[in-house]
């Protein structure tokens, strides 16, 4: 295999679970799988979509939606908590310790 020969990180028949990340000149939405880019018709940008890739060319495939799907929720890692929560979490680290006058004597 020379190193001018690619080989396409999907099969035909395959199935992935893909964000349609843009819409195509021709209205297809545009996902990515592995890099690799498809274009899905009958999606909007947005979109989080189950699809079956029907057609793999050299750079680019195609693929049918079988479903669409809810996006999954992301944890941030910025996430942010209720006062009454950073409140209640205060709370509970107080009551934790106990009030000495030894340090540890």
């Amino acid at each position: 295999m020379n190193e001018n020969t690619q080989v396409a990180p999907v099969k035909v028949g395959e199935m992935y679970e893909v964000s349609i990340n843009a819409v195509g000149e021709k209205g297809d939405g545009i996902a990515k799988v592995k890099g690799f880019v498809l274009f899905v018709p009958n999606v909007q940008k947005g979109d989080y979509v189950k699809v079956r890739i029907t057609k793999v060319l050299l750079k680019l495939g195609f693929a049918e939606v079988l479903e669409k799907l809810e996006r999954p929720m992301r944890e941030s890692k910025y996430a942010t908590i209720s006062q009454e929560e950073f409140r209640h979490r205060d709370e509970e680290e107080q009551t934790k310790y106990e009030e000495t006058e030894d340090f540890g004597e």
